[in-house]
């Protein structure tokens, strides 16, 4: 166990793997995901339960992290889970920048923001609300969007991060065929947003 005050050098680590990233503005992207266990989020609609409890992941150094990143070859590192925010990641940041690796990071925002970001993705949850201070440091919003209700959800938040954020709504997997023509209709009227798609289940990559 890590000292009181002392930042971790390693964390719960659900997988980890070298794929393009599915979502979002980088969408396309050959990227390294590094997926950290413990969540406490709680989306009933989530792909990746297993994330939620942080003691069923192996502890792993963040020198061995590094290590598969640049034996990749990608110039792009995503943190993820789970909740990456309930750790604390200046030293991970910090060492991916060192090898000139970017750092991206996929968060609901409920948690304090830690870490040295290229790029940060807010995706809020209604589960447990993102803090302010989060969604103003934001890059990219990215709203999952359930059922006709999410869009005036999206709005509140749309108001809450900067005014060069992206902004982007995204079909919930399973809902995809009742929600994507209200998105679609969504976005010809409302512009300043977009459509993410989850195109990495379509093309069956990670």
């Amino acid at each position: 166990m890590e000292e009181k005050n002392k930042l971790p050098s390693e964390f719960p680590l659900m997988e980890h793997f070298y794929t393009l990233q599915g979502e979002g503005y980088h969408t396309g992207r050959a990227a390294y995901f590094l997926r950290l266990g413990g969540c406490d989020v709680g989306c009933v609609w989530c792909d990746v339960k297993d994330s939620w409890d942080a003691s069923k992941h192996p502890m792993v150094a963040i020198h061995q992290m590094v290590e598969w990143v640049k034996e990749s070859g990608t110039e792009m590192a995503v943190i993820t889970g789970g909740e990456p925010l309930m750790h604390q990641l200046d030293l991970l940041t910090q060492a991916l920048k060192l090898a000139g690796i970017e750092t991206n990071i996929e968060t609901s925002g409920a948690h304090p923001l830690s870490g040295e970001w290229n790029w940060i993705c807010v995706s809020p949850k209604k589960f447990k609300a993102p803090l302010p201070e989060v969604l103003a440091k934001a890059d990219e919003l990215k709203v999952v969007i359930f059922n006709k209700s999410d869009f005036d959800w999206a709005e509140k938040h749309a108001a809450m991060v900067p005014a060069n954020c992206l902004l982007y709504l995204q079909p919930e997997w399973d809902q995809a065929e009742k929600v994507m023509p209200l998105i679609i209709e969504y976005v010809k009227q409302k512009p300043k947003w977009r459509i993410s798609l989850q195109t990495h289940k379509y093309l069956q990559i990670p």
